[in-house]
């Protein structure tokens, strides 16, 4: 058996065993999942909530934007608070005011000498933490005392989610729009789920003194500290980390030869491809892309400036147009969509130019996907501002408005609308590379690794199908992160290194024999960690403590390859200078050493900073986490997306010149832009919130008084030039590729030789 055969045979085991894996633990979840009873009923047998109650609040939160707007265990927005930490710590305060109120006649426990509040504190522990849930009659009971505040915490969250006086300064503070709950008994069934959640949080798992989440979120007053096993396994991934380093280092050093070829083309191979009519067409992908991309920013400005002014915009009352959780789902969603467009177009482009064939009714099929996508984004988005904005109610919600799950937000018509749209794809890409899939070549492996990549690509967002509108939350956020991380960031992957080996193979600056040794290399080390790195998004989400040993060991493995990207950055930089004629795809090769810097930077540095447990058990929710997303998202799906998107346009527009300098000027924008954001806001505004959650607990970083400090209003104006920095670089590049159609300078016509060195 050959090296190539030996790497396919070592891929197949270990996706079989990862899958396997992820499978068990998705069962183990169902299981172990915090329990949702039938009704919560006092020792006196008065009922406070039923499951109609808790199941119709969550369809409440989602309809309103859901993990946009806040968050809960964690996964969500910003700007207003984790409503689950926050009726935690205010439920433990009602409940020990009350017990102050009639033991010592005092407005406030915090009026009571320190011996006795300590005492409180204990005894609210003993009230919150022991576990009341009775299988056998599938209710939760709690004291008279607790009923007595609950009942008081939830006023407070109707009066906020209506349009009480006594509360617009704490809507404002959290970005909310007035009415964001239109009616009173959907406000009041929005207790119910808030309180499942935060009992979710307090509440131990039988036999244990650990919470069904872990002890998350970090909140001494009702005894929720990081666990032991936190600890370990944070320790373990250090060490899985430093032995992963460590013998891809001996690898390289033992198996990295030069692999460029040995006698390297005169001329530019891809300038004979003929450019078919349906690669023509992808052009209008591209198009889409940067408005999308514009579209994007445009609504980031928006959602960032609410952070600082709340409703309005510059005395506007923007949030009654178009609310808070309504720009920032547009914005997260925005950026899957025109990153995801740019590789569907990639794939569409490249599949003709590779085999040499043109399938029957190309052209139409890739026309025919275009206007779908466009469609699914129109509908979808008018779908979640109907919802958001309380008009299209509870009934139709799931299927045409607004899930509430945070990059997955669509409405279910349009999720499977887009799946269908994804196969469709499948098929046009499929059937275009067949004739190279059949035929026996050195670029074989290459090429079904590519066409592999592309069927896992239509083929596993069906796991966003996966949970119906009242499956429990738990198994939701497993099934979400399938699309979220294996998805985008998983075989998107894949699909982008076995496109960009092949191209440079098709150049013939590479032996195709090492490229796909190398390629199959890389996604083995990429799906070691990859796979089962899902699960660190996962570690507090009501999940049992094998999530946070499999994924603490796993998610470390994640970041092994992006140790040795500096050595790929500098393979490709060579390649960009292997001959004169390769300064045609001088662009398309710098967008791929950014990728090289952000994969380190954003995704190392930044990822590993909060995916051990420990970190994440202080750190998720907070604007850390947001530094690792958009340093991670935008630096390397997003740069890859435009270097793919470049590489298809040189072939489409060869005739056109390149404005290089323009170019230049955009590129250097969008990083020094992406690196503002990051080094001036969103990095100290997060170990701000850091050292708050240490010293006071997770509800207080998240809080209206914390986050409406003077300091946190200047670190978020000081996004302003690093975001028109980035926001000028984006605009340059879309008027590069509006340049290239619209008064474009054609080359001179030169011999074919010279024309490819020009």
């Amino acid at each position: 058996m050959n090296s190539t055969r030996k790497l396919w045979a070592g891929l197949a085991v270990l996706l079989i065993a990862s899958f396997a894996v992820l499978l068990w633990v998705g069962s183990e979840i169902n299981h172990k999942a915090p329990p949702l009873p039938a009704k919560v009923v006092t020792t006196a047998g008065q009922v406070v909530f039923d499951r109609a109650d808790m199941e119709q609040g969550r369809q409440v939160w989602q309809s309103f934007g859901g993990q946009q707007l806040g968050s809960i265990w964690g996964h969500g927005g910003y700007v207003a608070p984790d409503w689950g930490a926050d009726w935690l710590h205010r439920e433990a305060e009602t409940l020990m005011d009350i017990w102050a109120s009639r033991e010592a006649g005092v407005d406030s426990y915090k009026q009571l000498d320190e011996p006795t509040q300590a005492a409180y504190i204990k005894r609210v522990q003993k009230e919150l933490r022991p576990n009341t849930y009775d299988a056998n009659d599938d209710a939760i009971y709690i004291s008279a005392d607790r009923a007595e505040a609950i009942a008081k915490v939830a006023a407070h969250y109707e009066s906020l989610f209506g349009n009480a006086p006594e509360t617009a300064q704490l809507r404002e503070a959290y970005a909310m729009r007035n009415n964001t709950v239109a009616d009173a008994e959907g406000r009041q069934k929005l207790t119910a789920f808030f309180w499942w959640t935060a009992w979710a949080s307090v509440t131990e798992r039988p036999g244990s003194d650990i919470t069904y989440t872990a002890n998350w979120p970090s909140d001494e007053l009702v005894g929720n500290k990081v666990t032991s096993d936190a600890f370990i396994w944070t320790v373990f991934s250090v060490l899985f980390l430093i032995g992963g380093v460590g013998l891809l280092g001996w690898h390289y050093a033992a198996n990295h030869g030069d692999e460029m070829a040995p006698v390297l083309p005169r001329t530019d191979p891809l300038a004979a491809v003929k450019v078919t009519p349906s690669m023509r067409a992808t052009a209008k992908y591209f198009w889409v892309v940067m408005a999308l991309f514009l579209v994007q920013i445009l609504l980031g400005a928006t959602t960032a400036h609410y952070q600082v002014e709340g409703q309005e915009a510059y005395g506007f009352a923007l949030s009654e147009y178009l609310p808070y959780a309504l720009t920032r789902t547009w914005h997260t969603q925005l950026a899957v969509l025109w990153i995801a467009t740019a590789w569907l177009g990639m794939g569409l482009y490249i599949a003709p130019a590779i085999s040499g064939h043109e399938p029957r009714f190309q052209r139409l099929g890739v026309n025919f996907l275009w206007t779908c996508l466009i469609i699914i984004v129109v509908g979808s988005f008018a779908g979640q501002w109907f919802a958001v904005m309380q008009k299209l109610g509870l009934q139709h919600n799931f299927w045409f408005g607004h899930q509430g799950w945070e990059y997955v937000d669509m409405g279910r018509f349009w999720q499977v609308f887009l799946f269908i749209g994804l196969l469709l794809w499948l098929l046009l890409v499929g059937r275009a590379l067949w004739p190279t899939l059949t035929r026996k070549g050195e670029t074989r492996s290459i090429v079904m690794l590519l066409f592999l990549s592309v069927v896992a690509i239509g083929l596993f967002y069906a796991a966003a199908l996966m949970w119906g509108e009242h499956t429990h939350m738990s198994m939701v956020e497993y099934w979400r992160w399938w699309v979220v991380h294996l998805w985008v960031e998983g075989f998107f992957e894949v699909f982008a290194v076995a496109v960009m080996s092949f191209l440079f193979v098709k150049l013939g600056l590479l032996q195709a024999r090492s490229a796909t040794v190398a390629v199959l290399f890389a996604t083995i080390v990429f799906m070691a960690g990859g796979v089962l790195g899902t699960l660190h998004h996962l570690y507090f989400s009501g999940t049992p403590n094998s999530v946070i040993a499999l994924g603490a060991s796993f998610s470390a493995l994640e970041v092994v390859p992006l140790a040795y990207v500096g050595f790929e950055a500098w393979h490709n930089y060579k390649l960009g200078k292997a001959t004169p004629w390769m300064a045609r795809y001088k662009w398309p090769i710098i967008f791929f050493l950014a990728v090289s810097f952000w994969n380190l930077v954003g995704a190392g540095l930044f990822g590993f900073l909060v995916n051990p447990p420990l970190s994440l058990y202080y750190m998720q929710g907070l604007n850390l986490t947001a530094t690792h997303g958009h340093t991670a998202l935008f630096g390397v799906y997003g740069m890859l997306g435009i270097g793919l998107m470049l590489f298809c346009l040189r072939g489409i527009k060869a005739e056109v010149v390149w404005n290089e300098k323009l170019l230049k000027a955009a590129f250097w924008t969008l990083n020094i832009g992406l690196a503002g954001m990051a080094a001036f806001t969103l990095l100290p505004l997060g170990i701000l919130q850091l050292a708050a959650v240490l010293k006071h607990g997770y509800w207080y970083a998240r809080s209206a008084e914390f986050m409406q400090q003077p300091i946190v209003d200047m670190l978020v104006w000081m996004r302003v030039p690093a975001d028109t920095l980035f926001s000028v670089g984006a605009l340059m590049l879309a008027w590069f590729v509006l340049r290239l159609w619209v008064a474009p300078r054609k080359a001179a016509a030169l011999p074919v030789g010279q024309a490819d060195q020009a």
